[in-house]
């Protein structure tokens, strides 16, 4: 079984400019993925998917495999990003490789380690998974969230059964976007059921799962791995 990492580093980011690149703790914040993946040590390929040549330069730096530019149909703010994974397999057809598996390994995610791959890659071998997806539980349950009217009333906010059943709520889980592992044959499936009964969920400690979108979780990130480094 061949399988294949890609780590997806388009240029256009709005939210943080070149995030994928924008220094995290002297380092290129995609070189924490591309690092994770080669230590993982089961990929045949770690694939840095980007539609810049100056990221391309940076990945191949750290040690991934950038042999094709994605398209600039696939790099837009509209694209979808296993639109871009089954591309990209094409794309290495035409170069004369095949691969079994995928593992979609975001860039936004750099304090996932190898750890959290070779857990997930487990997972997929016992369970005879279709996909492993990575969650992690979440900081505050749904339950005590509600929508607010224009004026900013509260009434019926809480709902009084929780008011009165604070403990033994449900354990609620999100996607933290660090992990998917998926086997190829699902992703030409039409239509592509990610969620179906053969994907399993990995849960990631939260201390691992921030994913950068702003200023706020890049400094969050920064934070966690200055205390990792002492």
């Amino acid at each position: 079984m061949k399988s294949l990492a890609i780590i997806p580093a388009r240029s256009g980011s709005k939210g943080l400019k070149d995030k994928n690149i924008k220094l995290l703790h002297g380092r290129p914040m995609l070189a924490y993925t591309v690092e994770a993946a080669k230590k993982a040590g089961i990929f045949d390929a770690v694939h840095v998917s980007t539609d810049s040549e100056a990221y391309r330069k940076i990945a191949e730096q750290y040690g991934a495999e950038v042999p094709f530019l994605r398209s600039g149909a696939l790099a837009s703010d509209t694209a979808v990003t296993w639109d871009m994974v089954r591309w990209t397999l094409e794309q290495y057809r035409t170069l004369g490789k095949r691969f079994d598996r995928v593992a979609l390994l975001q860039p936004t995610s750099p304090l996932r380690d190898e750890r959290d791959i070779l857990a997930a890659h487990q997972m997929m071998e016992e369970k005879g998974a279709g996909a492993v997806v990575s969650v992690c539980e979440m900081e505050h349950s749904p339950l005590w969230s509600n929508v607010l009217p224009k004026d900013g009333n509260m009434k019926g906010f809480i709902r009084e059964e929780l008011l009165r059943q604070r403990q033994g709520l449900p354990v609620y889980y999100r996607l933290n976007g660090a992990v998917y592992m998926v086997e190829e044959t699902l992703l030409w499936q039409e239509p592509m059921e990610l969620y179906g009964e053969k994907t399993y969920a990995y849960i990631m400690p939260k201390e691992r799962s921030v994913d950068i979108d702003d200023e706020f979780d890049f400094a969050m990130a920064e934070t966690m791995i200055s205390r990792k480094g002492k």
